[in-house]
């Protein structure tokens, strides 16, 4: 899989056009033409048919543009297809619709048409409430302000006092929205910087940052977008917290102020589809397999609207989150070898999107193929993808990391190559070492690796089964709960405890607890 890389911006922006979006720009571009025009044209259609941005390659097909010209060429074709595609996409986009009747609205009030002004601005202000856009209202506030200040309208009674309590009511709620999306934003890069909290200092340092930035009686605050980043904040305090109760309570939260209010969707999809995402991570990670089949469908439904394959944007996300899901429902089930049926397809589109997704989505991408080709018994290609973790200049997700080396280790293990183990373990504690805060499971695999070497297979038997007594202890421990996330550690010991499978044990497990939820779920009928 190729990770995102630079691109020349017009050649990326030119091979992200549809058939009906480049023929449009054709259309918009011959309007008027001149002999400017005439050589963007012959650009865009050279870049257009390279494969890859080649500028000497390129220059040899424009017979027309020289060396000094192509610089000023390619930034008028870059702001042209802008221009034609703002025009095709304004009715497809809620922003750009505000945009343009605000615009408008400019025009007449710089021709001095204060009321016909004045009108449009009423249209984009029904508009803006309606569809929860408060930095459009500010604007549109403003406009009418500056209108009031320099023609006396008589159109509404005491309009300066609706328009002060009017400007200071979205203001305050505009404040509290910053807020917390400023809050939302940090929590999210804490994450994705440090992983879950592991010790205790990781736990009270988050715990104050939250109680430091949270907006006073932020829980009583209305508003589609408070509500919006309020959840979205405690989803990432408790994913991070390992609080995976919480973190499904709250993106369930997130995921149904869409379901109340559907035409956000079409405003927000983004949001809509990150929501989708995270509730579906929380029920793998809590291990609710029929909610998990039944949202996994309905995101799988929402991949062919309309909104979701509007913009590229929508389709990339789409099929990103659903990839991921297909991916964790079978290491969830234990069907590994159903699973890697799916990687071909998704490598391809992978690659196809491999400019646009970032380093971080396909670490996580690499971890789980890897982790389906180890529950399925081939060793050797979860080693592969496990390396391009490894040895990847990557300076994210410590935690993943971590646990990539881990399952690296236990790779080598199951293939018996135990002379380089005996260096591969030294350096795997050197890593962990230097992350400072390992958790007691990390400490114990590795003591019991280093331990088995020196063992008989009889001995390690045995020593198999002690293990999954202290293991198994941990599973409801807060700060060891990210290791039964990452890794099926426990399936893996039983796997050699009882000579079976990890992927036999994980099923029988699977289903186990499908009769437990079904029977429940019969008694509370």
């Amino acid at each position: 899989m190729m990770s995102n890389r630079n691109i020349d911006a017009l050649f990326q922006l030119i091979h992200s056009l549809e058939k009906s979006e480049k023929r449009n720009f054709k259309l918009y571009i011959k309007r008027n033409s001149n002999n400017e025009d005439l050589k963007v044209i012959e650009l865009f259609d050279a870049i257009d048919k390279l494969n890859d941005y080649d500028e000497p390659l390129l220059l040899k097909k424009l017979s027309s543009i020289k060396k000094p010209q192509l610089s000023n060429i390619k930034t008028h074709l870059y702001k042209q297809l802008l221009a034609s595609l703002r025009l095709i996409k304004s009715s497809e986009s809620i922003d750009l619709q505000l945009h343009e009747q605000l615009d408008y609205a400019r025009i007449l009030y710089n021709k001095g048409l204060y009321l016909q002004s004045l009108k449009i601005l009423e249209r984009v202000k029904e508009l803006a409430i309606s569809f929860n856009q408060d930095s459009f209202l500010i604007q549109v506030i403003s406009l009418e302000k500056k209108i009031e200040n320099l023609y006396i309208t008589r159109s509404i009674h005491n309009r300066a006092e609706r328009l002060t309590n009017e400007a200071l009511e979205v203001n305050a709620r505009r404040q509290q929205i910053t807020m917390l999306s400023n809050l939302a934003l940090q929590l999210y890069s804490w994450y994705i910087k440090k992983g879950h909290a592991r010790i205790e200092k990781d736990q009270s340092d988050i715990e104050r940052f939250l109680h430091d930035n949270l907006p006073q009686n932020a829980f009583r605050l209305s508003g589609f977008y408070a509500k919006l980043y309020l959840y979205q904040s405690f989803s990432w305090y408790a994913f991070i917290r390992q609080d995976f109760l919480m973190y499904y309570r709250y993106t369930q939260k997130w995921v149904d102020l869409f379901v109340a209010q559907a035409n956000m969707i079409t405003v927000e999809p983004a949001h809509y589809i990150k929501g989708m995402h995270n509730l579906l991570n929380a029920l793998y990670i809590i291990k609710n397999h029929e909610k998990f089949e039944i949202t996994l469908n309905e995101f799988k439904a929402f991949a062919l609207t309309p909104v979701a394959n509007m913009y590229e944007n929508n389709r990339i996300q789409t099929f990103v989150y659903i990839s991921a899901a297909s991916l964790n429902q079978h290491i969830m089930e234990g069907t590994f070898k159903n699973g890697l049926r799916l990687i071909p397809d998704i490598e391809e589109k992978l690659n196809l999107y491999h400019s646009y997704i970032d380093t971080h989505r396909i670490l996580v991408f690499n971890y789980k193929i890897a982790g389906l080709y180890f529950g399925a018994g081939n060793f050797e290609k979860a080693i592969d993808y496990l390396n391009k973790i490894i040895n990847g200049d990557i300076d994210l997700r410590l935690d993943l990391q971590c646990y990539a080396r881990l399952l690296h280790l236990l790779a080598h293990y199951e293939l018996g190559n135990y002379d380089l183990m005996q260096y591969l373990v030294k350096s795997v504690y050197r890593f962990m070492q230097k992350m400072e805060n390992q958790t007691v499971i990390e400490k114990e695999m590795m003591n019991f690796l280093r331990e088995s070497l020196q063992k008989s297979p009889s001995e390690v038997k045995s020593d198999f089964k002690e293990f999954l007594k202290k293991i198994k202890k941990f599973e409801t421990s807060r700060f060891e709960t990210r290791a039964f996330s990452y890794f099926d550690i426990v399936a893996w010991i039983e796997s050699k405890v009882y000579d079976k499978p990890m992927s036999e044990i994980i099923m029988k497990k699977c289903k186990s607890r499908k009769k437990r939820i079904y029977a429940i779920y019969q008694r509370s009928e």
